[in-house]
């Protein structure tokens, strides 16, 4: 039997998952690592740790799907996006913790470089919005941070990179520095129409280019594993952001396709083909994949499934994090409470880091299950609102919308989905399509599948949720839930 090994490596998470030829799982596992808060608003990841739990989790998914070193015919890595990582050539050792795309700590760096007036460059190279959301500002931090970094960097000593180009540089003991087009174009440094990093935007964050690694395909042949711990000459031929390959891993190949991942936040991106779009919506341009170059709309929520680990972890409201379905089910609605969860600012449309949470229309009778209930509603009504946006910028209407990630496993939340929207919320039959994405992007590479017509006749659905509810109550519903959202826009701002 002959696989593609697929890495997701996630936010809160190490996951691989082993695919055979049919698209089907024939083996996965998967570790949690820690997350780390040094001060509000602060967050970071132990980069040694999730290099550390992806080479165990890829370790551990062969062995339960039985297979050998040999039946692996490529390896393909998804990754968190923006989280930014700085580590010394020579020893491979990091010279800090990663900078988790969560983190808001560089929010005031982008005010100003908004009011010195250069958001609009940055918009139209880059097709994102100023934000420390985006890689940039955490690599310049980094330099500035930490003694003699930028120094270094220009003498050719250091390494930059997202953790796609972590986990690369890992598994070949070094030999590869590199990342893809859809990584390179989430940092703020990188031209998406030319496809280069741009100069322009390094001089303005004062960013050696001599930091950056190389630009390679999403797909395609790029090295073999030579590492301790993980069977070697395993070859790596495919590479692409977390969203970006839940995209391809959904099918969505024509224009106007998209899907939503319901994981630590929510991503929806729409295909608009070979052409990068223009937002009026303040949604984000970015390349969908490397093979060759297409183009998608993107909208992010910064705290989806994050809120929910928030109820588990910092609350103790549930134990597990599958739990709440069960718990927020076993009331008919919120009984008027509102929870905003920018507990990281809020991404599209508002794009506010200075937002925090809030939770409103608290009453004597409110309890867990209101709570709970008004958690899963939240992410609904993010997303809503970022379809909606995207509707407005692309001229199209949804039809369905393909959706995945962890958080898509909850059938009350795809209900809710589907009555905001108004149109039938689609899951598939194998819902783990961010590692499907990265195993189709590297089984191509090798000839494993013939191409994306064979890989859209595997896609298949597990379940439709038809809309319930009445376009008018639809409506009312958001307009409260955006009341409440005004509650907590600015809220970190010094007055």
């Amino acid at each position: 039997m002959k696989a593609i090994l697929a890495f997701d490596q996630g936010t809160t998470s190490s996951r691989a998952v082993a695919f055979g030829r049919d698209g089907r799982i024939l083996g996965m596992a998967q570790q949690e690592f820690r997350q780390v808060y040094p001060q509000p608003g602060w967050v970071e990841h132990d980069p040694l740790e999730i290099w550390r739990t992806q080479r165990d989790a890829g370790v551990q998914a062969l062995a339960a799907a039985r297979l050998s070193p040999s039946d692996v015919v490529a390896i393909g890595v998804a990754n968190q996006r923006e989280t930014t990582l700085l580590w010394d050539r020579a020893s491979g050792a990091p010279l800090a913790n990663a900078i988790v795309w969560q983190d808001r700590r560089t929010a005031s760096r982008c005010d100003a470089l908004r009011q010195s007036g250069h958001e609009p460059l940055f918009a139209r190279k880059t097709g994102l919005l100023l934000d420390a959301y985006f890689s940039g500002t955490k690599l310049a931090w980094l330099l500035d941070n930490v003694p003699g970094a930028r120094e270094r960097a220009r003498r050719g000593e250091l390494a930059f990179g997202t953790v796609d180009t972590w986990i690369a540089w890992q598994l070949t003991g070094g030999r590869v520095h590199a990342t893809d087009p859809t990584n390179a174009s989430r940092t703020l440094l990188f031209d998406i129409h030319a496809l280069d990093w741009d100069e322009e935007l390094l001089a303005l964050l004062d960013i050696p280019r001599a930091v950056l690694p190389a630009i390679v395909p999403s797909s395609g042949a790029i090295a073999e594993s030579a590492c301790e711990g993980f069977p070697s000459g395993l070859l790596l031929a495919g590479i692409a952001g977390d969203q970006q390959a839940a995209l391809f891993g959904q099918a969505c190949h024509r224009p106007g396709m998209a899907k939503n991942t319901y994981g630590t936040g929510c991503f929806l991106l729409m295909n608009t083909g070979g052409a990068a779009a223009v937002s009026r919506n303040r949604l984000l341009a970015t390349v969908a994949c490397g093979r060759p170059t297409t183009y998608a709309l993107e909208g992010s929520v910064f705290v989806a499934g994050a809120a929910i680990q928030w109820l588990r972890d910092g609350l103790g409201l549930i134990a597990r994090a599958s739990d709440i379905e069960e718990i927020a089910a076993s009331v008919p609605d919120t009984g008027g409470v509102h929870f905003v969860p920018a507990l990281a600012g809020l991404g599209a449309p508002y794009w506010d880091p200075h937002a925090r949470g809030a939770i409103v229309g608290i009453t004597r009778g409110t309890n867990r299950a209101h709570l709970a209930r008004a958690t899963l509603e939240a992410i609904a009504f993010q997303s809503a609102e970022l379809i909606a946006a995207m509707a407005r910028d692309s001229g199209i209407a949804l039809t369905e919308l393909r959706v995945d990630g962890g958080a898509a496993a909850c059938g009350l939340l795809m209900q809710m989905q589907a009555d905001l929207l108004g149109v039938p919320v689609v899951r598939p039959r194998v819902i783990e399509t961010t590692a499907l994405g990265a195993a189709y992007l590297a089984g191509l590479a090798v000839g494993f599948w013939d191409g994306e017509e064979e890989i859209a006749s595997l896609w298949s659905r597990e379940r439709v949720f038809e809309p319930a509810i009445s376009r008018d109550l639809a409506a009312a519903r958001l307009g409260e839930w955006q009341r409440a959202v005004e509650r907590s826009l600015g809220w970190s701002r010094a007055p």
